[in-house]
């Protein structure tokens, strides 16, 4: 089986084999034939080690496909059945689980250390559990989600992580308010999602904040009012806010510069939303008269801050009745064995979102 595989954390290529082989399929696993899987910055991030997880592992974790085969007692789910992969499952019992936030669920997370591949040489991971950079992958029934016949594979893939990351952000966490300003801090394909949940919530201005031209005319076609590089952000606060600062900001790229930028651009009482996944040394530096002075709330979001099916549902809804752009985030197209252009492409900045065609 073809696979694309990191060996050593901190690499910036990967290598496509084909003596790879998925495994664990047993009672409760089902095995997925892949068809298109997004590429992520949390892949990159946790080839470079920001993200823990265990190596060699295979990235990915933003993709659907068909299924091959269900263990004893997986229900709902059959051979032929086309479905969405779900990196962060939920159990359904855990004390989080129970309180009704089934995206704080751990027991994803969980499955991270487990390797569910094989190569002569020895395990291999699946990032996050999933492992999506893969032609068959194994995953628990949980984490195979059915989607209708009309929900391409591609945009299927990028419900599964950038878009219901996006959408939830400015829909669930932050509930952006009909006739506000927003800011959104990195336009890739999770920062254009946030843009189209804060239009879809009535925001009356929407500013697109990336140091890439392309990212920023991109930005414009899906909602925002406005697109800035970083150097020109103050002056927008002031032109649209009189210098008050923004309703409410998104911080899509997971830095602490960026995320105290995003303090500095709220306004007081306003809100910063952090929605991008840094590393655990970042550490983000407030006093603690300006966290009381400005009142400003900092709301972290993490996977859309909501139920994750039910953000599914809403997101392939809103698509269906052309609410939402999905098809035109995906602004470049590789096979497999290309994934390193893929890779290029998002490091540049050259691609909102690149499908990989397996």
């Amino acid at each position: 089986m073809r696979a694309a595989v990191l060996h050593e954390t901190g690499q910036d290529k990967l290598e496509v084999l084909d003596d790879v082989e998925a495994m664990g399929f047993g009672p409760g696993k089902v095995r997925i034939r892949v068809r298109a899987t997004g590429l992520c910055h949390s892949d990159v991030s946790a080839m470079n080690g920001v993200l823990p997880q265990p190596a060699p592992f295979i990235p990915g974790h933003e993709g659907a496909g068909e299924i091959l085969d269900v263990g004893d007692g997986v229900t709902g789910l059959a051979p032929g059945d086309r479905a969405l992969i779900c990196w962060l499952p939920a159990c359904g019992t855990c004390p989080a689980c129970k309180r009704g936030q089934t995206h704080l669920c751990l027991a994803g997370f969980l499955n991270a250390g487990t390797p569910n591949f094989k190569r002569p040489g020895g395990d291999v991971f699946g990032f996050a559990g999933t492992g999506t950079f893969t032609e068959e992958v194994v995953v628990d029934a949980g984490c195979a989600v059915p989607i209708p016949d009309d929900v391409p594979f591609d945009i299927a893939a990028l419900i599964g992580c950038g878009v219901t990351t996006g959408l939830g952000a400015a829909i669930n966490t932050a509930d952006v308010r009909a006739g506000s300003s927003v800011a959104v801090i990195g336009c890739g394909g999770v920062g254009i999602s946030a843009i189209q949940g804060a239009r879809l919530k009535g925001a009356a201005q929407i500013v697109a904040v990336d140091p890439v031209a392309s990212r920023r005319e991109a930005a414009l076609t899906f909602g925002a009012t406005e697109a800035v590089g970083p150097g020109e952000l103050a002056d927008a606060k002031q032109r649209i806010t009189a210098g008050e600062g923004f309703d409410y900001v998104f911080e899509v790229v997971g830095k602490s510069a960026t995320a105290r930028t995003a303090y500095e651009t709220t306004r007081r009482g306003g809100t910063l939303c952090v929605v991008g996944a840094g590393a655990m040394d970042d550490h983000l530096q407030l006093n603690m008269f300006e966290l009381f002075f400005d009142e400003k709330r900092i709301l972290p979001s993490m996977y859309g801050g909501g139920d994750v099916l039910q953000s599914y549902e809403r997101a392939i809804a809103l698509w269906r009745a052309g609410r939402i752009d999905l098809e035109n985030m995906i602004t470049h197209r590789v096979r497999l064995t290309e994934i390193n252009e893929a890779l290029e492409q998002m490091r540049t900045g050259t691609a909102l979102r690149t499908c990989i065609e397996i």
